[in-house]
């Protein structure tokens, strides 16, 4: 099969497995959110950052090593792989372990001394998946993976709903997640027919596996620091049950993204790696095809929620969750910025030039680490919203930086399809004003607390 019939393919079914798990989560959590209490999703979330950030500060890039790397179809490679994610596992869920009794002082709450220790065990399931991941990733064989994917999901959220409907506690999210880890471990050996991972060290592939990986070991360090940190000082700020409000409206705003981050990894990288012989003039070009109608549709999903998604909210969640309302708008147009970056930082990955990516993510953590707290000492929650809404832009700054180094600048494009996002948003604003619906932000000034 062609290099395109193989893009196109993964494409589709990266964007059917992707709207499908989005409808059964979207349909799921609204579901829960009737079931269960705000501050239970706020704890989760904030259990499940540090959880998050554990597995970010040891990632060497294990699944780009093998969908990047030449020797990636290699048995004895691939071995070495899942030898060093198993030790990886067993690492994060005892980093889970030392750190849950300071967590547990520092928020007050004694529920945080069982809940990191039994929910880390999803690092350790995970940790023991099959390669076989990776191997029909490096493939774009991505019907299998997405059907597996959408089994897990479906299992894990009807066992939460049935949990929460019989016993309305934490322990129904809980769960659901170890039942998603444990089920998606098992099926990872019946993808592909007598493919059996074994237990494998060979030092040449460590040393590949580390010199690809250390740029992305800090990328992913920072990642942490810029994508995580919100949800930590919102709960010492203000309130798990706030928490809980923030994480529907930014899981929400965030579907246009993980969309694009979804076909970012799954469908570009792939392809691009197979591109890099190209002239760069050429690539460039296929670069800026591949793109152009992509961003035109993700802006077509990003201005409803800009536009719109306080009447959403509304709509589909009980009062308690209303604040949410004004949140989804300001976040929904934040993201635009990082939609621009997934649809090109993985020619530079697929260039091994990774260090661009590391530096931007160093500069959205520090936006995130002292931003927050400004935006929130001056105006409150809505400071801290609008600043998190900000925290792309020094990340497309650097990545724009690379990508005109390596003579693959997308910057053109870029303000072409910006302007054209900005005015359609400000045309629908302006019409949603005058005919006495007001803006969707209006909310924000009835209760910020």
């Amino acid at each position: 099969m062609s290099l395109k019939k193989l893009a196109l393919r993964g494409t589709l079914w990266t964007l059917i497995g992707y709207g499908a798990s989005q409808l059964i989560r979207f349909g799921g959590n609204v579901i829960l959110t009737r079931l269960l209490a705000p501050e239970l999703f706020g704890l989760m979330a904030t259990v499940m950052t540090f959880i998050i950030a554990l597995n970010l500060l040891s990632d060497v890039g294990l699944a780009p090593s093998v969908i990047q790397h030449q020797r990636g179809d290699d048995p004895i490679f691939l071995n070495t792989i899942w030898t060093v994610q198993i030790i990886r596992g067993v690492v994060i869920w005892l980093g889970c372990l030392l750190i849950t009794w300071p967590i547990a002082q520092f928020y007050n709450d004694a529920r945080l001394l069982w809940l990191i220790p039994i929910l880390s065990l999803i690092s350790l399931f995970n940790g023991f998946n099959s390669t076989s991941l990776l191997t029909l990733s490096r493939q774009i064989a991505l019907r299998e993976l997405t059907i597996i994917e959408l089994k897990v999901q479906v299992f894990s959220l009807a066992l939460m709903i049935a949990w929460a409907w019989f016993s309305p506690t934490l322990w129904a999210l809980v769960g659901g997640n170890l039942a998603a880890a444990v089920l998606k471990m098992i099926l990872s050996y019946r993808l592909i027919p007598n493919y059996f991972n074994r237990l494998t060290w060979e030092p040449e592939a460590i040393h590949d596996i580390l010199s690809f990986g250390k740029w992305i070991f800090i990328s992913t360090a920072f990642t942490f620091l810029a994508t995580q940190t919100d949800r930590l000082i919102l709960a010492k700020l203000l309130s798990f049950k706030i928490v809980g409000i923030y994480t529907i409206a930014y899981s929400l705003a965030l579907l246009p993204q993980s969309t694009i981050g979804a076909l970012s990894g799954r469908v570009f990288l792939p392809v691009f790696s197979k591109l890099t012989e190209l002239p760069r003039d050429i690539f460039r070009i296929k670069l800026l095809n591949s793109r152009r109608w992509l961003l035109l549709c993700v802006s077509c999903l990003i201005l409803p929620l800009v536009c719109f998604g306080d009447w959403f909210i509304c709509l589909i969640y009980d009062a308690r969750y209303q604040q949410a309302a004004w949140m989804l708008p300001i976040l929904a147009l934040g993201i635009w910025p990082n939609v621009l970056v997934e649809t090109n930082r993985q020619a530079l990955v697929a260039l091994g030039k990774l260090n661009y990516q590391a530096y931007g993510q160093i500069l959205k953590s520090i936006h995130m680490c002292l931003g927050l707290l400004v935006g929130f000492h001056f105006f409150g929650l809505p400071g801290f919203i609008i600043m998190v809404a900000l925290n792309d832009l020094e990340l497309y700054t650097v990545i724009s930086y690379g990508l005109w180094r390596e003579k693959l600048s997308c910057f053109r494009q870029d303000i072409i399809i910006t302007t054209l996002f900005i005015a359609a948003i400000a045309l629908t604003l302006m019409v949603r004003e005058l005919s006495g619906f007001g803006l969707p932000i209006d909310l924000m000034f009835v209760s910020t607390h």
